[in-house]
């Protein structure tokens, strides 16, 4: 069966585009783009680049090359992605300089096993920012600063549960920002993006093939029973177990250096690098996909109480089985997710309070952005009200005033009210410590709550309290749900 190309993705000048237009355009109807433009003055682009235009791996080994990255066979299928090894940067620099000289790899390397001299190599999901966060090797484009996962991340584990006995780092990641490296020929099979989150992949040298598949078709790819899907839409696919394959109609680009692509929520992709390169990537969401995170995570809990149905009678806390093989999985399950839309949207609701008491009322757009938010985390939590271990939950899930004596708390409004500001052009408010906890209060009033959360209900409840205090009226609530996520 062969692969039916449809068309092309739209390309645009990035600095001839307004983020409002941006947003209408394809944020909020989850649509494909090619940006251009934008990476002009990024130090990645000097640095990591040789003067003919291929990667500078010599600049690379030396300066970063102890760090210890994963590393995929293009030419090995483990499970349904590559195998992947861990070796050092500079490891796997001189792997990729040996192939280039047809030199097999020294016989005593330890990556004997992956570094055959028919290896394809593709360095992934490097947590550059966050191992070297003082060399900037670029700054995220205004167009995807509204990133709720890596604020978040920024400040807080999405994983959090003292009783489990496994290594958090297992269950957690310490960010969603990311640097490939790979050359001529090395790939990323068929997908769908972690939480079915967007993405933005720019392209500081060299050139990828990116295969487009929309999210209405995305079920041609799965055998009859949707557990299955395709590896590779270039192999050889099976048309008695993927019967709707050829029917799947795709999108086709090429992605030159120095442009950037955004991947919008639940489109799968594959990908391949044409030429030598390096590229930097993001996986976020915000108010426009949160529907798209939830709806993997109730899919991917199915899954997870499924797999273990046959034990239940046996298990002393089969909920709590179901939960950590879901973060296991998924990288959160239903109470990492409750308690991260409980603390942002508190976080929101300190930087709504604090415009107000500033007199800066006139800056529209930006209190809409953080009304936004509000309602699209009360959009979810009205969903979540359904799940049994949410709405019978007695513990303390947030607590207002607890949070107000941590500092991370206060660093998370800062960097909210600065995020908003930079995407609005407003001069942002400086959010302090000191009276925080009462000149909040002291806006939104009392709450029946006392601004505790255990359950949706109560994070419900909370919103509808505050934005009525602070003169959110209920049409415009309404507005927001219909041209938000949901």
């Amino acid at each position: 069966m062969g692969v039916k190309i449809g068309g092309g993705i739209e390309r645009v000048n990035g600095k001839e585009l307004r983020y409002e237009e941006f947003v209408e355009r394809y944020l909020s109807k989850n649509q494909p783009v090619v940006l251009a433009g934008l990476m002009g003055d990024w130090r990645a682009c000097s640095d990591w680049v040789s003067p003919d235009g291929r990667p500078n791996l010599p600049f690379f080994s030396t300066h970063f090359g102890l760090s210890k990255v994963q590393v995929a066979d293009c030419n090995t299928r483990e499970f349904t992605d590559q195998k992947r090894v861990e070796m050092s940067v500079k490891e796997f620099i001189d792997h990729w300089l040996l192939l280039g000289a047809d030199k097999d790899p020294d016989d005593g390397s330890r990556q004997d096993s992956i570094c055959s001299q028919n290896s394809q190599l593709y360095l992934k999901d490097w947590h550059f920012v966050k191992e070297y966060s003082e060399y900037v090797a670029y700054r995220t484009p205004i167009f995807f600063r509204d990133d709720w996962l890596n604020l978040y991340l920024d400040h807080y584990p999405m994983h959090e549960n003292p009783t489990s006995d496994q290594d958090r780092s297992d269950l957690c990641c310490s960010d969603y920002r990311f640097v490939y490296m790979g050359a001529k020929g090395t790939w990323t099979p068929l997908h769908a993006d972690v939480f079915r989150s967007y993405s933005w992949s720019a392209n500081v040298c060299g050139q990828k093939q990116w295969l487009f598949l929309s999210p209405n078709q995305s079920h041609l790819i799965y055998d009859r029973n949707m557990k299955y899907s395709v590896y590779s839409i270039f192999e050889e696919v099976s048309e008695s177990k993927f019967h709707g394959f050829n029917k799947a109609i795709w999108l086709e680009c090429i992605q030159e250096a120095n442009e950037i692509i955004f991947v919008p929520s639940g489109w799968y992709h594959q990908v391949h690098n044409m030429e030598d390169t390096v590229s930097i990537n993001h996986n976020w969401f915000n108010a426009y996909n949160l529907c798209w995170v939830w709806d993997l995570l109730s899919k991917d809990y199915d899954e997870a109480k499924g797999y273990i149905e046959d034990i239940r009678d046996i298990c002393d806390d089969f909920e709590s089985l179901c939960q950590r093989n879901l973060a296991a999985n998924t990288g959160m399950n239903f109470h990492d997710f409750f308690n991260f839309l409980a603390r942002f949207s508190f976080a929101t609701l300190v930087c709504l309070s604090h415009l107000f008491d500033n007199e800066n009322t006139s800056c529209k757009s930006f209190n809409q952005s953080l009304t936004l938010n509000l309602v699209s985390i009360r959009e979810m939590a009205k969903k979540m009200k359904s799940v049994e271990c949410l709405a019978h939950n007695q513990n303390v899930i947030f607590d207002f005033r607890e949070n107000f004596t941590t500092p991370k708390f206060i660093q998370l409004c800062d960097s909210l009210s600065r995020t908003y500001g930079m995407i609005h052009k407003q001069q942002r408010t400086n959010i302090s410590l000191k009276n925080i906890w009462w000149d909040t209060v002291g806006k939104l009033g009392s709450c029946d709550c006392s601004y505790m959360v255990c359950t949706p209900e109560d994070l419900i409840r909370i919103i509808d309290h505050a934005v009525s205090k602070l003169g959110i009226n209920s049409y415009e609530m309404n507005g927001m749900s219909d041209n938000g996520s949901t």
